[in-house]
C-alpha cells in the first residue's frame, strides 16, 4: 500500500526523523493560511499524488508571497498530473503540502528497501540527490552506496558512519546522519515498509539533515498490525478493478494489453502472460485466483476481467492441483451465463478433473473455446484476437 508524501513524513516524524514544516490543504484559501502560519518569507506548494517526477510536471511550485501560494494551489488542486510513473493518463490532484522554504546546501538520497535475494533490508544513498535513482543507476553506478542491514542487530553506527562517509559528510554532519538514517531504519522495520525514500535528503547551512521529500510503501499482509497506516489509503489513488479484487482476494493487476488472464498460481500467471506476448499479443491483467480459489472467487475474476473494454479474448490457464478443474469450468460456465458475454474465452485446464470440467466447457453451448496444451491455448487466443 502507498501513502501520500505528507503521510509519509508523519510517520517519518513519529521516530525522530527531520522534516520540512508544513500541513495539507485542499483549496487555496487553507493553502494561504497554512503559509502564514509557518511563517517566513518563501514556501512550497506541492501536489499530492502517489507518483514521483510531480515538478518536472508543474506539481511542484515555490511562492514568494501569499498570493503567488493561492495562485500555485489554484493552478495545481484539481489538475490532471501527468509524470513518467503516472503513465499518459495522469492522475487529479486533491491536495496540495504547503512547506516552509529550506536552506539547501546539498542534496542527497536515502532509502531502504528489501532485498529478497538475502531477506534483509538494504540501505541505497548516493550523494546525486534529486534525481531519479533508476537514472543514477544507468548513468553512474559508481555512485550508488549500499549497505545490507542484519535483522537481529538492525543498522549498526558504524554502517551509518561508513555511508555518511562516503557521501562526503564531515563535523557535525556525521552524527546527524547517523541519527537520521537509525530513526529512518526504525520507521521502515517498525511499519513493516517495504520501500522508503528520501529523495532528496537535504543539508542545509546549519549542517543540520532534512527528509524534503519522502516516499513509503508497505506490506498489505501487514496492514493488520497498523490500523492507523491502513487509514491512511487513498482509493482514488488505486486503479478501481485492483479494488475490487482485494474485495475478492484476488491478486489482480490492470495492464493495457488486449488478452485478459486468469490463472491460478503467480508463477503460472507470469508464464501465460509471457507466452501471450511470444504468440505477437499483449495481456490486458495479472490475474491469480489462487491454489484455494472456490467457485464465487472464479464468477468474481471473470466479471472482473470482463469489465475492461480494452478485453477483445480471454485466456482461461489452470493446472488442477488443489483447485479441481470441474469447478473452474463450473465458476466459468455459470459467469458467462450471468454476463453478456461478447468476447471468446479460449480455456486449458490441466490437472485434477481436467476431463470432466473440458466436457463441461464443450456441453455448455456458450461457444467456449476448450484447448490442450500452454502454446496451443496462446496461439488460438491470439488468432481470435485477430478475428480468425
Amino acid at each position: 500500500m502507498k501513502i501520500h508524501e505528507y503521510q509519509a513524513k508523519s510517520v517519518l516524524a513519529k521516530y525522530g526523523v527531520p522534516v520540512p514544516k508544513g500541513d495539507v490543504a485542499d483549496t487555496p484559501e487553507r493553502a494561504v493560511a497554512i503559509a502564514k502560519d509557518l511563517g517566513g518569507s518563501v514556501w512550497v506548494v506541492k501536489a499530492q499524488i502517489h507518483a514521483g517526477g510531480r515538478g518536472k510536471g508543474g506539481g511542484v511550485k515555490l511562492a514568494r508571497s501569499f498570493d503567488e501560494v493561492a495562485q500555485h494551489a489554484q493552478a495545481i488542486i484539481g489538475m490532471n498530473l501527468v509524470t513518467h510513473q503516472t503513465g499518459p493518463e495522469g492522475k487529479r490532484v486533491k491536495n496540495v503540502l504547503v512547506e516552509a522554504g529550506q536552506d539547501i546546501r546539498r542534496e542527497l538520497y536515502f532509502g531502504i528497501v528489501i532485498d529478497r535475494a538475502t531477506s534483509s533490508p538494504v540501505i541505497m544513498a548516493s550523494s546525486e540527490g534529486g534525481m531519479d535513482i533508476e537514472e543514477v543507476a544507468a548513468e553512474n553506478p559508481d555512485a550508488i552506496i549500499k549497505e545490507t542491514v542484519d535483522m537481529a542487530v538492525g543498522l549498526m553506527p558504524f554502517q551509518a558512519r561508513k555511508i555518511a562517509y562516503r557521501l562526503g559528510l564531515e563535523g557535525k554532519q556525521i552524527n546527524r546522519a547517523v541519527s537520521f538514517m537509525q530513526a529512518a531504519y526504525r520507521a521502515f522495520v517498525d511499519s513493516d515498509a517495504s520501500l522508503l525514500e528520501v529523495n532528496p535528503l537535504i543539508v542545509d547551512g546549519t549542517g543540520g539533515l532534512t527528509a524534503l521529500d519522502a516516499k513509503m510503501t508497505f506490506d498489505d499482509n501487514a496492514l493488520y498490525r497498523h490500523k492507523d497506516i491502513q487509514a491512511m489509503r487513498d482509493l482514488d489513488e488505486e486503479e478501481p478493478s485492483e479494488i475490487e479484487a482485494s474485495k475478492h482476494d484476488l491478486n489482480f493487476i490492470k495492464l493495457t494489453g488486449t488478452v485478459g488472464c486468469m490463472v491460478n498460481g503467480a508463477g503460472l500467471a507470469m508464464a501465460t502472460m509471457d507466452i501471450i506476448k511470444l504468440a505477437g499479443e499483449e495481456p490486458a491483467n495479472f490475474l491469480d485466483v489462487g491454489g484455494g480459489a472456490t467457485q464465487e472467487r472464479v464468477e468474481a475474476a471473470f466479471r472482473l476481467i470482463l469489465s475492461d473494454d480494452a478485453v477483445k479474448a480471454v485466456l482461461i490457464n489452470i493446472f488442477g492441483g488443489i483447485v479441481r478443474c470441474d469447478m473452474i469450468a463450473r465458476g466459468v460456465i455459470e459467469a458467462a451465463r450471468n454476463l453478456d458475454l461478447d468476447v471468446p474465452v479460449v480455456v486449458r485446464l490441466e490437472g485434477t478433473n481436467a476431463e470432466e470440467g473440458l466436457r463441461l466447457l464443450n456441453d455448455s453451448g456458450l461457444g467456449l473455446i476448450p484447448v490442450q496444451g500452454l502454446a496451443a491455448a496462446a496461439k488460438r487466443v491470439a488468432e481470435v484476437v485477430k478475428g480468425a
